[in-house]
């Protein structure tokens, strides 16, 4: 993403923002309808966004359905009835609170996403497309984009544009280019949610933490600047012999790149995550993401990681990374969690170890027991 949000306060927001609605709503109701769903909130591009993912588990059901090896799904009076049978099932839509309540917070997450960071939000959508269907993607789910759809619309049976990921990617990036002047604010579309809930943009863009970092450095530099007119007490101190100036000299130069570790485990059978190992790369690394010690990894991942891991090593599912993360956070250290990834993710997700999206995901979750 091109900016740092602050995803502990995302999700926080997202979280309070559905449970709130949904007091409101099943405070006299058990089911809410499609037609309810449309203008729950008064922000259009949440209710559409919940609509969306409506669609998305219908499709992900029928999927299912069409993998039947005893009929067959291709024949058109079959496709006909299907169709026929979806136009008339969206009109029966009945979903319990248990159930909308985390899809609103995803939706929630969503809208915010697309407002403040349109560019992202579209590329990553884009991936969702089968391959070689971008443009048939685009315009089966267009109505559900209310923000910022100048975007994608616009490349919609553009002549010319190849059916390829990167092709379509780039040219969000164009359109951008062109139409950034013309795009809402984040703050116009945003003031939409906060008329249910108050929404704090420069929380949520990390302000307060550029200005805490600032403060952290101009202490340093004040501490640095004190230290470096005090001279020795110390009559008995000894001059430095030449070659301790030489040492001192090398020790200045700046340091060598580390290799990256290998995260290949080290147990006797070749596969999955080894504890051990981990540390021991983990303890040597010093990164910016590795200042400070994480709390719950449930509120802790910022919302880019959230759609990385989701995608990459969830496979798409963002419940079963929440799971996850929640039942890290019951464990008490980190050998317990390697032992849990393993036998849960690892090997039933097929997830390749030595990837950039395992490493990242394993030094947060190092992060949360470190000390």
């Amino acid at each position: 993403m091109s900016t740092q949000i602050n995803g502990n306060y995302l999700e926080k927001y997202a979280t309070s923002y559905a449970e709130l609605v949904c007091d409101q709503f099943f405070s006299t109701r058990q089911f809410i309808t499609g037609q309810e769903i449309i203008q729950l909130t008064p922000s259009a591009q949440v209710n559409f966004f919940v609509i969306k993912r409506l669609f998305e588990l219908w499709q992900e059901e029928l999927g299912k359905l069409k993998s039947s090896p005893y009929f067959d799904y291709r024949d058109i009076a079959v496709h006909e009835a299907l169709t026929q049978f979806m136009n008339v099932l969206s009109r029966r839509i009945k979903v319990e609170r248990r159930y909308l309540e985390g899809m609103l917070q995803d939706a929630v997450q969503n809208a915010i996403l697309v407002a403040t960071d349109p560019v992202y939000f579209y590329q990553l959508e884009l991936e969702k497309a089968p391959a070689g269907k971008i443009n048939e993607y685009l315009k089966e789910n267009k109505k559900y984009f209310k923000w910022n759809e100048k975007l994608i619309t616009s490349l919609i049976d553009k002549a010319g544009i190849v059916q390829d990921l990167v092709t379509y990617q780039q040219a969000i990036v164009a359109n951008f280019q062109v139409l950034g002047g013309s795009l809402d604010a984040p703050k116009e579309l945003l003031a939409s949610l906060s008329t249910t809930l108050s929404f704090d943009l420069e929380l949520y863009m990390g302000k307060e933490n550029e200005v805490r970092s600032e403060m952290e450095d101009e202490e340093v530099d004040f501490v640095a600047r004190e230290t470096e007119g005090v001279e020795s007490n110390d009559e008995h101190e000894e001059e430095p012999e030449p070659e301790m100036e030489e040492e001192e000299e090398t020790a200045e130069e700046p340091e060598k790149t580390r290799p990256v570790e290998p995260m290949t485990s080290h147990v006797p059978s070749g596969k999955g995550l080894d504890a051990a190992h981990l540390k021991t790369v983990f303890a040597t690394e010093t990164y910016k993401g590795m200042k400070g010690i994480l709390g719950e990894l449930a509120e802790s991942l910022a919302l880019n990681q959230r759609f990385m891991f989701t995608k990459e090593l969830f496979d798409g599912n963002a419940d079963l990374l929440r799971h996850a993360l929640k039942s890290v956070d019951e464990l008490a250290t980190f050998e317990e969690a390697v032992n849990l990834i393993n036998a849960r993710f690892v090997f039933e997700l097929g997830w390749d170890i030595e990837s950039e999206e395992v490493r990242e995901f394993m030094q947060q979750v190092y992060r949360k027991f470190v000390r």
